[in-house]
C-alpha cells in the first residue's frame, strides 16, 4: 500500500472513531428547574374581639329596720272618754325619728303621783271590752307615722280595793326599757288597786281601731 493510501485509510479510521465516540456519548443531563414566585403580600388585620356586654350590678342590702324606741317616739294622749263606770284613754306613738321602725306587743304603764312617787298600778294585758282586746300585730312606722294603744279602767271603787288618782303616767313602749312621762289632762282615777287594761299597739289601719277614742 502506498503512502497516500495509508494516509487516507488512517484518516478514515480516525473519522470513524470520532463518529463512534460521538454516538456512544451519553446525552447531556437535563436539570429540573424551579420557578420561585414571590409570596403574595398578606395583610395583617388587627385582632378583633367580640364586644362584651359588661353590666355592673350593684346590690343594695336591705335597710335594717329597728325597734321603735325613745327618744324617737313622741307619746301623747290621743283621746279620752267614759261611760257607766268604764273609762278609756287612747295613747298615740308617733315616729319622730328620721328612720322607719317597727313595734309589736304591749306597752308598760305606771301611774305616778304629783311628787313623782309611784302609785298602786296593776297592768292587765287585754280585757273584756273590744277596745281592750286588740291582739298583738307588728306595726311598721315610717317617719311621722303614728300607732296607738288603748287603756281601759274602772272609776268605781269596789270592796276594799283602792283607787289611784293622777294626771301623770309613765309609758314604756313595747320591747323597750325606757319610759316617757305623759300628762293626762282629764286625769286618771283607776280603781281596783289601779287596774289598767291595756291593748296591744295597733296601726291606724287596723279594723279594731274603730273601737277607740283616737281620732279617725
Amino acid at each position: 500500500m502506498g503512502p497516500a493510501l495509508r494516509t487516507a485509510a488512517g484518516g478514515l479510521s480516525i473519522a470513524m472513531a470520532v463518529g463512534l465516540s460521538a454516538c456512544s456519548a451519553s446525552p447531556p443531563e437535563r436539570r429540573a428547574t424551579t420557578t420561585t414566585r414571590p409570596a403574595a403580600p398578606t395583610t395583617s388585620l388587627p385582632a378583633t374581639s367580640s364586644p362584651t356586654s359588661s353590666t355592673s350590678t350593684t346590690t343594695t342590702a336591705p335597710a335594717v329596720v329597728g325597734t321603735c324606741r325613745l327618744p324617737g317616739l313622741q307619746i301623747a294622749v290621743a283621746g279620752q272618754s267614759g261611760a257607766a263606770g268604764t273609762q278609756e284613754i287612747t295613747f298615740s306613738l308617733t315616729n319622730s325619728s328620721a328612720a322607719s321602725c317597727t313595734t309589736y306587743g304591749y306597752p308598760g304603764l305606771l301611774l305616778v303621783g304629783t311628787t313623782g312617787a309611784p302609785l298602786p298600778t296593776t297592768v292587765v294585758r287585754g280585757g273584756g271590752l273590744d277596745f281592750e282586746s286588740i291582739a298583738p300585730a307588728q306595726v311598721a312606722l315610717a317617719p311621722g307615722e303614728t300607732a296607738y294603744f288603748n287603756v281601759g279602767f274602772s272609776d268605781v271603787q269596789s270592796g276594799t280595793t283602792t283607787c289611784s288618782s293622777t294626771h301623770t303616767v309613765e309609758v314604756t313602749p313595747p320591747t323597750t326599757t325606757t319610759h316617757a312621762t305623759v300628762s293626762v289632762e282629764q286625769g286618771i282615777y283607776a280603781c281596783d288597786d289601779g287596774t289598767l287594761h291595756v291593748s296591744a299597739v295597733f296601726s291606724s289601719t287596723n279594723s279594731a281601731a274603730t273601737q277607740t277614742t283616737a281620732p279617725s
